[in-house]
């Protein structure tokens, strides 16, 4: 892939970070840090990335915690692995139960929508499989922040204090004290500089680490875990914890004009990015600051969408084959559906058949795509006493209707929102790439895809692009900085334009691309966070 690294169309001018031995991007500083001194330290790239994935569970407890969902596509040995550390649904609940307690839907907040957390237990296996240190020393770094504090980091004040307020309203019952007095001591969120430390946090990253996440699954921690959730009025239990295993999957991809795009398979919604993807090699002259460009854009991630909210679902439960939504044939139909008007799309039918990313990559050729989330920024608003571990809500995306794909069942993972994303160029690696954020994630992918392979920017320009989110309907949001000449021209084929006040919705991405010649590694930050990439 070749770009000219002071090309920059945008106003935000910042370049790429190069390096040779190693590079660690992630939304915050101290994460980034992490990574790269456990590289130092003798680590390859898995290893950096569990240190950076652990540390970002104290530096930015907003977007992610011990215990939510992680997902990881890894280069190593030749080829890309990947692996799905989603938690399932426990065993014991069912849709009756939901209702009987009261819901029509599934719940945001407590007992009812915590599935079995993953996290842990990728950080584990990734360790085994191809780590190079002991999981107990990628640990170090965040047991040191979460033990002796750290100053928090300004866009992390921001989403903590707006999460501080949510749930000032929305969480009433005792079982929400402790996460009152984990996270605003004193009766308020910590503020950008302001020290903020864990120790109970930091007590569990150690027995995690000194046990391989045992002791969370199957020990003391899983005990604790499941009593306090059954006290809240939830169903996981201990055997849900104990049954947990991370799987091992074969990532799915498409070609798009001489690369080739990765995701993992569903039950993550990474098939929606590939599925926009197909439609859009199939049109010539896309060009950046275009209108009918990003119109093209926009009503291919529609349709992608519909298709998604449609199919995805813990795959064992799918009905439709995978291949055939992702054929070429596919692709061709729903193309023909894009006309010169924004439409409202309904899905196919096919024949046959708050989030934190991180890219890490070593001198060696190893390389790692990692994303983890606790869901809807600190979860489901219940943190373990004595623990630290903030327990995520991603039960809240199952739906109660009889029929539906991603009805709730026992022990069915749910519609996953988190994606990481991984590009390769004739089954050699290029290198890892993501965008967080909830719906926006594979948009996101599409438009960071797009700016490095069609319109050639590198990573840094391809992460500061201004971002378009369709939303539903016919609704986009733009956001503050996209070009007014375009917008208005998208508004007169029938979008409905919203200019966003903030880039917050908009995503928070990293790439890191590998030369194949030099192993040059060349990397990026999103500017819409505390970012950096830290390069060695």
């Amino acid at each position: 892939m070749t770009f000219d690294p002071h090309y920059h169309p945008y106003p935000s001018y910042r370049t790429p970070a190069y390096a040779r031995k190693g590079m660690v991007a992630t939304s915050q500083p101290l994460a980034a840090q992490a990574g790269l001194d456990i590289l130092k330290l003798g680590g390859n790239a898995v290893d950096a990335a569990i240190a950076a994935a652990a540390a970002l569970t104290v530096v930015e407890p907003c977007s992610n915690g011990i215990g939510g969902d992680a997902f990881a596509l890894v280069w190593a040995n030749g080829r890309l692995h990947g692996l799905n550390a989603s938690g399932p649904a426990p065993r014991s609940i069912s849709v009756e139960a939901v209702k009987r307690a009261g819901h029509d839907v599934m719940p945001s907040y407590g007992a009812l929508p915590v599935t079995v957390p993953g996290a842990p237990a990728a950080w584990a296996e990734l360790s085994r499989r191809f780590g190079r240190l002991p999981l107990a020393e990628a640990l170090k770094p965040a047991i040191r922040y979460a033990e002796e504090g750290y100053p928090v980091s300004p866009t992390a004040a921001y989403h903590w204090r707006k999460s501080f307020e949510l749930y000032r309203g929305a969480l009433q019952g005792a079982e929400f004290a402790n996460w009152f007095e984990t996270f605003a001591p004193g009766g308020r969120p910590p503020g950008a500089g302001e020290l903020w430390a864990s120790p109970a946090h930091a007590r569990t990253l150690e027995l995690i680490g000194k046990s391989e996440a045992e002791a969370f699954y199957r020990g003391e921690l899983a005990g604790r875990i499941a009593s306090f959730v059954r006290e809240a009025g939830g169903f996981l239990g201990e055997e849900d914890l104990a049954a947990f295993r991370p799987e091992w999957v074969e990532p799915i991809g498409v070609k798009y004009r001489g690369y080739e795009v990765w995701e993992l398979p569903p039950n993550g919604q990474g098939l929606v990015a590939l599925l926009a993807l197909n439609v859009l090699k199939g049109f010539e002259q896309l060009r950046p600051g275009d209108a009918a460009t990003y119109h093209k854009q926009i009503e291919a991630m529609k349709l992608a969408f519909a298709d998604g909210k449609r199919y995805v679902t813990d795959p064992l439960y799918m009905k439709e084959d995978i291949g055939a939504l992702l054929s070429d044939e596919y692709a061709a139909g729903r193309r023909a559906l894009i006309g010169e008007l924004a439409g409202l799309p309904d899905a196919g039918k096919p024949k046959g058949g708050g989030t934190v990313y991180l890219a890490a990559a070593d001198g060696e050729g190893g390389m790692v795509s990692f994303i983890q989330s606790n869901y809807m920024q600190f979860g489901s608003g219940l943190v373990v006493p004595g623990t630290g571990i903030a327990l995520q809500n991603r039960g809240r995306d199952f739906s109660l209707e009889e029929g539906a794909a991603n009805r709730l069942e026992p022990g069915k993972r749910t519609y996953h929102t988190i994606i990481p994303g991984f590009l390769t160029k004739g089954g050699a690696p290029v290198g890892p790439f993501g965008v967080m954020g909830g719906i926006m994630q594979p948009q996101g992918h599409v438009q960071a895809i797009m700016n490095l392979i069609d319109f050639g920017l590198h990573p840094q320009a391809a992460l500061d692009a201004p971002r378009w989110q369709w939303t539903n309907d016919r609704t986009v949001l733009v956001e503050p900085g996209f070009p007014a000449a375009i917008a208005q021209a998208l508004a007169r084929r029938g979008h409905d334009i919203r200019i966003a006040l903030e880039s917050g919705s908009f995503g928070r991405g990293q790439i890191i691309l590998r030369d194949p010649e030099s192993g040059v590694l060349c990397g990026g930050t999103d500017s819409r966070t505390d970012g950096v990439v830290a390069a060695w």
